[in-house]
């Protein structure tokens, strides 16, 4: 395998072709949208989380968004931004927004790949395991805030270094 993805590296591939063959070894369900963006449904413990991959050459930019629904109550929003910030200050790479008007919670990354270098199988892979992964670990606390009464501090409390599961 590692000579395999030595070759694969070394060799000019659309990344999101690469993501599309990604999602089928791991049988996540997924629509080539167009030539640079892919979505994908992926199954986690609390939600199934929408995740779409798009490249722009532009910018030599694989931007990743993951995404879930959240339509948190109005007097819960101070709360909720005090967790996204806590949220964003654990998260080394991505980072979590509300977007209210279409009601949902998205990890957003963009992996720089400047000067016509190319992203590999692994790092694609790592790519979308991590955000599903900070996705796992954050959905309680924001759930708690909005919607259990706690505070952005306890809630925090529940969100666990590393989140159990597989994406």
């Amino acid at each position: 395998m590692a000579n395999q993805e030595q070759f694969l590296d070394s060799i000019e591939i659309h990344p999101i072709d690469i993501v599309e063959t990604l999602a089928e070894t791991h049988a996540w369900q997924f629509d080539r949208v167009a030539d640079d963006q892919i979505a994908m449904a992926i199954e986690g413990v609390w939600q199934t989380y929408a995740i779409t991959l798009a490249w722009s050459a532009a910018d030599e930019t694989l931007r990743l968004v993951c995404s879930f629904e959240m339509a948190p109550p109005i007097e819960a929003l101070p709360g909720l931004f005090e967790t996204l910030n806590a949220a964003n200050d654990r998260c080394w790479i991505g980072a979590f927004t509300l977007w209210r008007d279409q009601n949902l919670m998205a990890y957003r990354y963009g992996l720089a790949l400047s000067g016509g270098e190319t992203a590999g199988a692994v790092q694609i892979s790592r790519l979308v395991e991590n955000a599903v992964a900070r996705c796992e670990q954050f959905y309680p606390a924001f759930q708690l805030v909005c919607w259990g009464g706690e505070t952005p501090a306890s809630a925090m409390r529940v969100a666990i270094d590393e989140a159990f599961g597989t994406a």
